[in-house]
């Protein structure tokens, strides 16, 4: 068979997806034998009538057999992480150096920032010298080295989800859960890992906004990571704030550097709980986690990633020499006294792109050094006056700008709210 019509008809018509019927059209997505025009009608189709489930299985089979699949024959588990992405989340800058720390290695493919969310090639990117478009030959030699790399992908991994996710834009299909379920799982096994863990986000700076939408994706995902032969769990964690206390590039990395040092923070524990639930998966001990941090171990394997990826050796030593700072720094005044009630967490965000810190489209250019630092969190007493957040700005008139952004996302209520915590709820093979 090598007409996708019928399989886009039996999608339409609520048959799902076929064993057969998934491998034409990843084929045809990475060798163009699918036109544009039928690559729309099939995510359109997919949205509206689904997969099924094993048709969401067979098709992030197909879609991670349509280019390269690394294979690997390193002394411990390849083990990854992905997270559906947040502000202030640099969990994979702390993660990737745990488990490599705790004798697993990580071949960990990130991606950039679009919209409201941060990317953590963007982040490592404000290190100076930091590369992350390696070849599989500099891929693996970092790997070896440092037991972990975290690279972008190229164009030999899962093409058929490039050209897939580029229609899906087009068409008004980004919504869909097996599309997006196929996405993120087909460049992930691409890699060849053996375990992943997820960190699905929920709240008001989340593509998942209710607890109900996160789960449905938690489920979607671990159920088919694990059908496809990865062992897979997941967290649903609180993105109503900011996981860590700054948001944009380079005060990011300040932040991951200040979370090795002190072992404190909404950013370290959500690192440890994930890294220890990936280590589990592994049958490795997960409390070695905690061990690496004490020990020193998971900062020097961080270390060495760096200067095998091109930056300094003594990024932790010295961030300052090649950290860039905004010019301008301005405070964020309470408008009055209280406590921290809520954060519109997508409105940070957007500031932050407002800034340059982050891209509205593909081909925008960021500024390393601009963002959000200081960030208060929910709950906090504050005075009226008393900074919520500092503004890191390339002028004055954006600094003013997305001081008046940070001040109406944030409340300030009379009384504080109730605590939440950080993780929502775990997701293993059920669903």
């Amino acid at each position: 068979m090598s007409d996708p019509r019928p399989v886009i008809a039996d999608i339409r018509e609520g048959r799902g997806l076929t064993e057969a019927g998934a491998p034409l059209i990843a084929r045809g997505l990475s060798d163009g034998s699918v036109s544009d025009a039928q690559a729309g009608a099939f995510a359109m189709a997919v949205l509206l009538r689904g997969t099924g489930a094993a048709g969401r299985v067979a098709l992030t089979r197909a879609m991670r057999d349509s280019g390269d699949v690394l294979r690997w024959n390193l002394p411990g588990p390849v083990l990854d992480k992905h997270s559906t992405g947040g502000i202030g989340d640099s969990v994979s800058l702390i993660l990737a150096p745990v488990l490599a720390a705790c004798g697993a290695y990580v071949p960990m493919i990130s991606g950039r920032g679009l919209g409201h969310t941060g990317g953590t090639l963007d982040k490592l990117e404000a290190i100076e010298g930091f590369r992350v478009d390696l070849d599989e030959a500099a891929l693996r030699k970092v790997v070896g080295e440092a037991g972990c790399a975290i690279v972008a992908a190229n164009r030999q991994l899962a093409p058929a989800d490039a050209r897939l996710y580029a229609i899906r834009d087009e068409s008004g299909s980004v919504e869909s859960l097996d599309l997006i379920t196929a996405s993120i799982l087909s460049k992930k096994l691409a890699a060849g890992i053996e375990g992943l863990v997820l960190d699905v986000k929920c709240g008001s700076g989340a593509f998942s906004r209710d607890r109900a939408s996160a789960r449905a994706l938690a489920e979607a995902l671990v159920a088919t990571a694990n059908d496809v032969g990865c062992k897979t769990t997941a967290l649903i964690t609180d993105m109503d704030q900011p996981l860590a206390d700054a948001a944009g590039n380079a005060l990011e990395i300040r932040a991951v550097i200040a979370a090795f040092q002190s072992g404190q923070g909404a950013l370290f524990e959500l690192s440890l709980s994930l890294a220890e639930d990936c280590l589990a998966l592994a049958g490795l001990a997960p409390e070695s986690a905690r061990a690496a941090f004490a020990s020193g171990k998971a900062a020097e394997h961080f270390a060495r990633m760096v200067a095998a990826q091109g930056g300094p050796r003594d990024l932790l030593e010295h961030p300052d020499r090649y950290l860039p700072r905004a010019p301008v720094v301005l405070p964020v005044p309470a408008p009055a006294a209280g406590f921290v009630g809520a954060i519109e967490t997508t409105a940070l965000g957007q500031s932050v792109v407002r800034l340059g810190g982050g891209r509205l489209h593909s081909a925008d250019r960021i500024d390393p050094a601009v963002g959000l630092a200081a960030l208060a969190r929910i709950g906090v007493p504050v005075a009226a006056g008393e900074p919520l957040a500092f503004v890191h700005a390339a002028d004055a008139d954006g600094a003013e700008r997305a001081v008046l952004a940070v001040q109406a996302a944030y409340r300030i209520d009379l009384a504080p709210p109730p605590a939440e915590p950080l993780i929502r709820e775990r997701i293993t093979r059920h669903g």
